[in-house]
């Protein structure tokens, strides 16, 4: 049986940890500094990035931004071809009314998962400005959405799966391409 091996790694801990310090470095620039945005991370990577990113945003302005995470699994319109979702709970500990908040996931492809996001986001009030920061960019969009930070962009075909590994959950930090026909063919998603 063949194992299962990404077809290349783009970023590796390093590379993504200096990503995540220019991500916080121009969300402080363009929001005139930190005390007015709150980060979001999409459920899971996206809650992994986020708390990484309030960390940077504190070494940098010497306060830490308000943190939240969101679950979009009953918002996503695909909900209805997975028989049983997996549940997350969201926790937004901060009224989102009238806030910057930054949105923040782990790739930004088809960008029907931020629709979701933007579709939760706004049951928990009304922001004054909502922001998008994703580590990968690869493309493909099916509906009108962009990111306003970026770690790295990385054009792929629809045989790819860009996969951002984060410690908590993968056990490495890293941005890995993984063969999508290879995957089927042995069984195995993440």
């Amino acid at each position: 049986m063949e194992q299962l091996a990404p077809k290349a790694t783009i970023m590796d801990g390093q590379a993504m940890e200096r990503a995540v310090v220019r991500i916080a470095h121009e969300i402080i620039e363009h929001n005139e500094g930190a005390a007015n945005i709150a980060l979001v991370g999409i459920i899971r990577r996206g809650e992994t990035l986020a708390r990484q990113l309030a960390q940077a945003i504190e070494k940098i302005e010497g306060s830490s931004p308000k943190i939240g995470s969101l679950d979009i699994s009953f918002y996503r319109d695909d909900v209805t071809r997975n028989i049983a979702p997996v549940l997350h709970s969201t926790n937004i500990p901060f009224k989102i009314d009238d806030a910057h908040i930054v949105l923040v996931d782990d790739v930004l492809y088809t960008g029907r998962t931020v629709r979701s996001a933007l579709n939760a986001l706004m049951d928990y009030g009304r922001p004054r400005t909502v922001q998008l920061a994703v580590m990968v960019d690869r493309g493909h969009r099916e509906l009108p959405i962009r990111a306003d930070y970026v770690g790295k962009n990385v054009p792929s075909s629809h045989e790819e799966d860009v996969r951002v590994c984060v410690k908590p959950l993968d056990g490495h930090d890293a941005v890995e391409i993984w063969d999508v026909k290879k995957q089927e063919i042995a069984g195995g998603t993440r």
